[in-house]
């Protein structure tokens, strides 16, 4: 018939019947050699006489008899202890043998060749060649690396992505937060702030970042005709190229965070007026004015002539800029021309 209960062990370890001890007139305790449950699971003999449990003596941690009163000394084993009933729960393990489990669960610490793997079960820590977790500032994991070494994410050649993600949440994009990504069959890597890819490396190392503030706007056609002599003029602009992220509104730039910003600008201008003073171009920015100035000492008037100014500027959040233009003096006649080709103010963020 089949086998009713547990399966058998497949090892076995021999136990001793009796254990016996030396007295020396003054030690109390001695060690076991296997665990028992109570006093009465051994039978203790000394210099022959039996000795009555939980009076002559008692067993504690499983191990550990302890007598009352130290025995005598003898120059043989003169103390004997039988075992009558053993604790036994489970069969030893043999310490060189692997040991092969579905499931565990350690109540405390867990160490693999002293540093190889080290487990913190009071502060919650993992270390990985190091015991040291509590030592640095981001310690729930900590990897002790040595040259060239590291972690390693294996992948197909046609994984289309393997992440390092950063949660703050347990659905939809709090899932994803923050993201690193590598695409093997692209061999691209993504950067990743809330939930949407922001920096994207491809294979030949070129970085793109559709998010970053880039703008380009001219004229759309429409000329700047006669402007005003002897004040600034604001320049118009009625066509976006770009706006990548939508921070030119009203003839105006606004920064969107404290950096330097690449700002350029070109116009061409018709009926120059030679008997002017001076034509001022400028970028006026929230924190400073950036001016080229030309004195128009021509024979004549000029049908055309292009001005340009080129800066890095130094932007706060919510800074704004404008391009201008100041005639100092003659007659007001002369013109910004609204060919796109040739009058234009574009911008980005360097960093």
């Amino acid at each position: 018939m089949p086998y009713i209960g547990n399966a058998s062990a497949n090892r076995f370890v021999a136990s001793k019947a009796a254990t016996q001890f030396s007295g020396d007139g003054s030690t109390t305790a001695f060690t076991l050699d296997h665990s028992v449950a109570s006093d009465e699971d051994i039978l203790v003999s000394v210099d022959g006489v039996i000795q009555e449990p939980s009076v002559a003596y008692a067993v504690s941690s499983g191990t550990t008899l302890t007598f009352t009163a130290a025995p005598s000394t003898n120059s043989g084993n003169n103390i004997f202890v039988y075992y009558l009933f053993r604790t036994v729960g489970t069969v030893d393990h043999p310490a060189t043998s692997a040991l092969t489990a579905t499931s565990g669960t350690f109540s405390t610490d867990l160490t693999v060749d002293t540093d190889t793997l080290k487990v913190d079960s009071t502060n919650d820590q993992v270390g990985i060649n190091t015991t040291a977790m509590s030592s640095y500032y981001a310690k729930d994991l900590v990897i002790s690396a040595a040259n060239q070494g590291g972690i390693t994410l294996v992948g197909a050649t046609d994984d289309t992505g393997q992440y390092l993600m950063f949660a703050d949440g347990t659905s939809g994009a709090d899932r994803y937060r923050g993201y690193i990504q590598y695409s093997h069959s692209t061999n691209n890597m993504s950067i990743a702030t809330n939930g949407t890819t922001r920096l994207l490396i491809d294979s030949n190392g070129h970085v793109t970042n559709t998010f970053q503030p880039a703008f380009s706007v001219n004229k759309g056609g429409t000329d700047q005709s006669s402007f005003a002599v002897g004040s600034d003029v604001v320049i118009t602009f009625s066509t976006e190229v770009f706006d990548n992220n939508s921070d030119f509104a009203s003839n105006t730039f606004t920064a969107p965070v404290t950096g330097k910003y690449f700002l350029s600008a070109s116009l061409r201008l018709g009926s120059f007026d030679t008997a002017s003073s001076y034509y001022i171009l400028f970028l006026a920015t929230s924190n400073r004015t950036y001016r080229t100035i030309i004195d128009p000492n021509f024979t004549a008037d000029l049908v055309y002539f292009t001005q340009t100014i080129t800066v890095v500027a130094d932007m706060d959040a919510n800074d704004t800029c404008t391009l201008a233009i100041n005639q100092g003096s003659g007659s007001q006649q002369t013109d910004i021309n609204g060919n796109a080709e040739y009058t234009y103010f574009t911008g980005y963020l360097l960093g």
